[in-house]
């Protein structure tokens, strides 16, 4: 099993769907889940500081992941919500949602669940810490927020977004604050995982480094 975390922006998602396909294996995007309460509490008119509320929301999470020709779709009732689970908004929201312990709890048998054969890419920032502290490959991906600023920013305008860098780079920075100092599975690199600096990487030479880790450490082997 490959636990890669790391901070918004750093190229996990990109990196683990290529890693993924190229190993054969299952793929979990943890954020997709958190982000996926907080757009159901809006959907369902639960403030966003309602602990309670949102920890049953998290319990009882529609939500399914529907694989697709170029990408995962998420569902939610039944409702495609995938642009909806990726604007910045849902993102901060996310951030602030995941703090919640009791929600973190909620989500946690439902994460687990993805790992079955022949294995599992994780993406988050807690899955070599928390959710899967066993895993044999654990991985975590940085890069300054600058640059994570200019990677949104460029992501925004090909999408047609109007985007501004200053408050995107404000904003990441807010984020990761928040993620690194909540009290329940902070954001931090597990004490056996392999850090990667993504800052003046490709994705493709993130990916192959990645895979080449993973090569040297369980070779070929299939695992669950």
């Amino acid at each position: 099993m490959l636990a890669i975390d790391g901070p918004g922006g750093s190229g996990k998602g990109t990196v683990c769907r290529l890693a993924a396909a190229a190993l054969g294996w299952h793929l979990l995007d943890s954020g997709a889940l958190y982000r996926a309460v907080a757009v159901y509490a809006q959907d369902q008119g639960v403030d966003a500081e309602d602990a309670q509320a949102l920890t049953r929301l998290a319990q009882s999470l529609p939500v399914e992941f529907v694989a697709a020709e170029d990408d995962t779709r998420v569902m939610l009732s039944g409702r495609d919500v995938t642009l909806d689970l990726r604007s910045e908004t849902t993102g901060n929201a996310a951030s602030r949602v995941a703090a919640i312990p009791e929600v973190r709890d909620a989500l946690l048998g439902r994460q687990r669940a993805f790992r079955q054969s022949p294995g599992l890419v994780a993406d988050g920032r807690d899955m070599g810490t928390v959710i899967f502290p066993d895993a044999q490959v654990k991985i975590f991906l940085t890069a300054s927020a600058g640059e994570r600023a200019r990677r949104r920013y460029k992501q925004l305008l090909e999408k047609g977004i109007d985007a501004n860098i200053d408050r995107l780079y404000s904003e990441i920075s807010e984020r990761d604050r928040r993620d690194q100092e909540r009290a329940v599975a902070p954001l931090k690199p597990a004490p056996d995982a392999r850090l990667i600096d993504t800052t003046a990487m490709t994705i493709e030479e993130v990916v192959t480094q990645v895979l080449g880790i993973v090569g040297d450490t369980i070779g070929n082997r299939r695992e669950s």
